[in-house]
């Protein structure tokens, strides 16, 4: 008896289905899915003004310029300053009125705008850590009083309070300008 062996079939998976499906997944991850990107600085632009109002008049005391030159070298209210002086110069700027309390400083910390203006040479770096310094004047300000009216820090206060109800905000408002740089030699 010759027993006749039978060829078993092999089961087999359509490739073709699959590849399709792989392909639909990859093309609905690539739209579906964002990339963050964190680049760039994190500011908050007022709205644009309107083109028939004038702009509203600043008093001079009110107004702290702030110029980098092409070599780095600070110049405040045309006084020669250094990087580390910056941050406490705006404070004592700013908070006037509780601080120093020095007539050609600014009347109050509403009305007190910083100017920051650059040559086209300055570097990156140097503008960079000038715009730190007086961004880490405010937050030192903004901190001293959250802790003086609530007794936390400000990154405590603005966790539990909205943005529409910040005092401390409104308290020391960031009044930043940055100008256009000189076109330099």
């Amino acid at each position: 008896m010759l027993l006749k062996k039978r060829s078993r079939e092999t089961a087999e998976v359509p490739q073709a289905g699959m590849a399709d499906i792989a392909f639909l997944l990859l093309i609905f991850f690539l739209v579906v899915t964002t990339i963050d990107v964190d680049t760039g600085i994190g500011m908050q632009l007022p709205p644009p003004p309107d083109p028939e109002q004038e702009p509203p008049p600043i008093r001079e005391r009110n107004l702290m310029n702030i110029l980098v030159n092409a070599q780095g070298l600070i110049l405040i209210n045309e006084e020669p300053a250094s990087l580390a002086e910056v941050q406490q110069l705006v404070m004592d700027f700013v908070d006037n009125e509780n601080r120093a309390q020095d007539p050609n400083l600014a009347e109050s910390p509403r009305q007190a705008i910083v100017s920051i203006k650059t040559d086209r040479q300055t570097s990156y770096e140097i503008y960079i850590d000038m715009l730190d310094e007086v961004i880490g004047a405010y937050r030192q300000l903004r901190n001293e009083a959250a802790q003086r009216e609530f007794g936390i820090s400000y990154r405590e206060y603005t966790n539990r309070v909205p943005r529409e109800d910040n005092v401390i905000r409104e308290m020391y408002p960031q009044n930043i300008s940055l100008a256009e740089p000189d076109p330099g030699s």
